[in-house]
């Protein structure tokens, strides 16, 4: 069975790309965006990582409430680890947009074999 990939984008019967069938699509904006959030997802799973730590450093300077600390820590490590998800998603999405510009300006994958 072919993978197929769901996207907001289609190609017209003539092979020209177009958004909801109008307007032809511009995929170096598409790349453009794509490489913003995957900025943003790496931002994001930075600054999770980063509270985290602070979490594990407040477990252990208050004592009392270690246990609430800890599970925060948690929640940020995991938070951290969604977000680089996202950000690597989104690398892949921006290569692909980048292959797409490629192939409907005509240039082509040159391989040896």
């Amino acid at each position: 069975m072919a993978e197929q990939h769901h996207h907001l984008f289609h190609h017209n019967k003539d092979g020209e790309s177009s958004v909801d069938g109008e307007n032809p699509v511009d995929y170096k904006e598409e790349e453009k965006h794509n490489k913003h959030l995957e900025e943003l997802g790496g931002l994001g799973g930075a600054t999770a990582g980063t509270y985290a730590l602070h979490e594990k450093h407040e477990a252990k300077k208050d004592p009392e409430q270690a246990h609430k600390h800890k599970v925060e820590e948690e929640i940020a490590a995991a938070a951290g680890v969604g977000d680089g998800g996202y950000a690597f998603h989104e690398h892949h999405e921006k290569k692909e947009a980048k292959k797409e510009d490629e192939e409907a300006n005509g240039k082509k994958d040159h391989h040896l074999f």
